[in-house]
Order: structure tokens, then C-alpha cells, then sequence
């Protein structure tokens, strides 16, 4: 992919930043200029509270709040009621689990979530099992592929109510079969919850095909500000389920004793509302799929592949999932014999090398694979091949650099 991508980025043309390898993508993208002019933009231009005032500049501000809304509902191919902002990710799911799941659980009831997901697909469901006598139930992968096999989806039962999966690993890169999934729950009455934080920078996402019931991401992850996220749900979904937070602007009237709630999405987002990081996030929305979703996705598979192929035939370098490059979403997870991914991370970073290292919050999948810490490289559409060139030739200098005569 032509370079021409990297000018559209002002941290990598930054003088402290000369020579950087950014390599955690999967962490926060980095920030075009289109976006970061948005927001600037609607600061300068068109700051005001949103929905509540009656003058022209919160008019403005409205149009500009909900116009990012329209965006994003049509980015997931969704109605523009369905599209929820939040924080984040995290938050979006934690909506869902205290909204939908504390209504509707009850005492012998299954949540079935996957082993590979992040401690934010969860976290809440523990809560939610735990104040409604449910249980938790995980799905397992092959070890060594990343992938479920039809026995696994037999846990998916009768008894199920919730079923929650990330669409790509943060740790393995894997693409999990969602569509097959949500198909599975809606066979025995469950929903269906997606975590895409991983999968909406990588690919093109319609939620109308996979079918989800709600369906999650966080703006940082795809070009856009931190601090705005998104939730989808079918709108019949979200007209039954009670308010998340309380506050201005969530509710229709108000009484001493009492409240009604204002129609979806407004019900759910209770206070003044994070209208320049909509803009933020609309901008980026705009500027990805400019970049196109088939050339970023055929990108990210060839520097994971050239990576791979880079390290495959030194003995103490050990790939952590699938061995075919193309199931990584330019997530390369790896650990080095006699070398804590830590002091990989660590002796990266002198030679300008962010990656990042640890659990990645995701310590369920590392105990099944018996691999506590790994150390991760995650890359994106602006990512060069000479960049994984050099890293390459630095990670195979890493054992030397820890005291080991290879």
C-alpha cells in the first residue's frame, strides 16, 4: 500500500517521533488530521449543548450530533434509533448487561461467552450471572487454530439466554463465525451480543446480516477520538429495556414521585452528551472508508504474513494462534524463548518499537493456552512492510540483547 497513507497522520510527522514503529493498533489507532479538524471544527463553530437549547447554535449543534449518529447507522447498516453513543466499548456492553440482562435472567438461566474475549465481554455477565443465580458458560477454542468446533456450539442450549462474542480476537486475531452464532442463539431464543471493537477497523460490518441483537465498538480503535463509543440493538430490544443512567435528557416527563422515559436512543443517554467526539468519530468513519475496507483488510493480512514469514523458521519464536497469516487482522501475538514479553516490549521500545506486552486483558484465553504474557504486534493500513522489516530484524536480535549466544 502506497505510504501516502502515513501524511494524513500528524504524530508519525511529529520530531519526537522521528523513526517510530507504532505496532499496537490493537490498543488506539492513531488520529488523521480529518479528525482531529473535526472536532476542532465543531469547538470552534458549533459548540453548545445538543437537544436541549431553542437558538440556532444548539440547533447546530444538534444537527451535528445527530448527523454523526446517521453516519455511523449507516457505516453498520443500521436505523439511526439503533445507534447508541457511549464511552466506549466497555461501556456499551456493561449497558446491555445492566439493561437487558438484569431485566430478563432468572435463576438456572446460561450466558454463553467465548475464552478468547476481552475482560469487557466478561466482566459484565459475571456481574449479571452472579445477581440473577445464572451461569456462565465458556466456549472453547482449538488450541492451535483459534477456532470453535461444532461440539463447542452445543453449549449453546435450551438453557441459553445471552450469547456474547468478539467477531475478531484482540490476542488471537481470529475471525469468529458471529453470523453462525447469532444464528445459533435466535434457534434456541437467546441474543445474541458482539463485541466488534477488533473487527468494524478491519472489515466491512453489517449487523442486519450477521443478524446481532446489540453489537459494540469504540471510536479510538478506528481512526476516531477516545471517550465515544458506540452500541447497536434492534430497536424492539431497546424500546423494552429500562434506562442504563438517569439524568437530563433521558426522560419525557418528570414528576416528584416518578418519570417516563424519552424514545430510544435518547432513553439511554442520559447528561450532556459527548458531541464533539460524534463529529470525531463520524470524521474517521468517513475517512476509513475512504481508505476502503478491502484494501485495508488485504494490507493488514499481508505485513501479518511477512511478519510471520519473517520469524517462522527461528525455533524460539513461537506464534500464538492460527499458523495461516490471513486469520490475524494484522495481529501477530508471539512469545520468545528465555525472553518475559515485558523485557520484549521493553527492549523494543529503545529501539523506538511500540508493542504491547502482557495479558491484554484478556487473562481467561491466556490460562486455557497456558501462556500467561505474550507480547503483541498489531498493525494497520499505515503500517509499512519496511516497518515489519525492521522489527523483524530487531525481535531477532532480542534474545542476543537478553544474553543468549544464538
Amino acid at each position: 500500500m502506497d505510504n501516502i497513507y502515513r501524511n494524513d497522520f500528524p504524530l508519525f510527522s511529529a520530531i519526537e517521533n522521528d523513526g517510530l514503529i507504532y505496532f499496537d493498533n490493537a490498543a488506539t489507532t492513531q488520529k488523521p488530521y480529518t479528525v482531529i479538524e473535526a472536532m476542532e471544527r465543531y469547538y470552534r463553530q458549533n459548540n453548545a449543548n445538543p437537544l436541549r437549547g431553542l437558538y440556532d447554535l444548539s440547533s447546530r449543534a444538534t444537527e451535528e450530533y445527530e448527523s454523526a449518529r446517521h453516519v455511523v447507522a449507516e457505516f453498520l447498516n443500521a436505523k439511526d434509533c439503533e445507534i447508541i453513543f457511549t464511552r466506549n466499548a466497555s461501556e456499551s456492553l456493561n449497558l446491555v448487561a445492566y439493561t437487558w440482562a438484569m431485566a430478563n435472567l432468572k435463576e438456572g438461566d446460561e450466558i454463553v461467552v467465548s475464552v478468547t474475549e476481552h475482560h469487557s465481554n466478561i466482566l459484565p455477565w459475571q456481574m449479571a450471572a452472579s445477581a440473577k443465580a445464572a451461569k456462565v458458560v465458556f466456549l472453547e477454542p482449538d488450541k492451535e487454530t483459534g477456532e470453535f468446533s461444532e461440539d463447542e456450539f452445543r453449549k449453546i442450549n435450551s438453557k441459553t439466554k445471552l450469547v456474547a462474542v468478539g467477531q475478531v480476537s484482540n490476542v488471537l486475531g481470529i475471525t469468529n463465525p458471529v453470523k453462525k452464532i447469532a444464528e445459533l442463539a435466535h434457534k434456541v431464543g437467546a441474543v445474541c451480543v458482539v463485541d466488534g471493537a477488533q473487527a468494524v477497523p478491519h472489515m466491512k460490518v453489517d449487523v442486519k446480516d450477521i443478524d446481532a441483537d446489540f453489537y459494540a465498538f469504540s471510536g479510538h480503535k478506528i481512526c476516531g477520538p477516545m471517550g465515544i463509543g458506540v452500541l447497536y440493538g434492534k430497536k424492539e430490544l431497546l424500546e423494552a429495556m429500562p434506562p442504563f443512567l438517569r439524568g437530563g435528557e433521558m426522560i419525557e416527563y418528570v414528576t416528584r414521585n416518578s418519570a417516563t422515559w424519552a424514545e430510544v436512543p435518547h432513553k439511554f443517554e442520559a447528561g450532556t452528551v459527548n458531541a464533539g467526539g460524534a463529529a470525531g468519530l463520524a470524521a474517521a468513519i468517513k475517512y476509513v472508508q475512504s481508505v476502503g475496507f478491502d484494501r485495508i483488510e488485504k494490507h493488514d493480512n499481508e505485513l501479518a504474513s511477512l511478519l510471520i514469514n519473517e520469524m517462522k523458521d527461528y525455533s524460539y519464536f513461537h506464534l500464538i494462534g492460527n499458523k495461516n497469516p490471513s486469520k490475524h487482522c494484522g495481529i501477530v501475538t508471539f512469545t520468545l524463548d528465555g525472553v518475559h514479553p515485558h523485557d520484549i516490549a521493553s527492549l523494543l521500545d529503545t529501539e523506538k518499537i511500540a508493542i504491547r506486552a502482557g495479558h491484554h486483558c484478556a487473562q481467561p484465553l491466556g490460562a486455557y493456552l497456558n501462556v500467561p504474557a505474550t507480547a503483541r504486534a498489531s498493525m494497520y493500513f499505515y503500517n509499512t512492510e519496511d516497518e515489519v522489516l525492521r522489527f523483524a530484524k530487531v525481535l531477532r536480535n532480542i534474545r542476543h540483547m537478553s544474553g543468549y549466544n544464538d
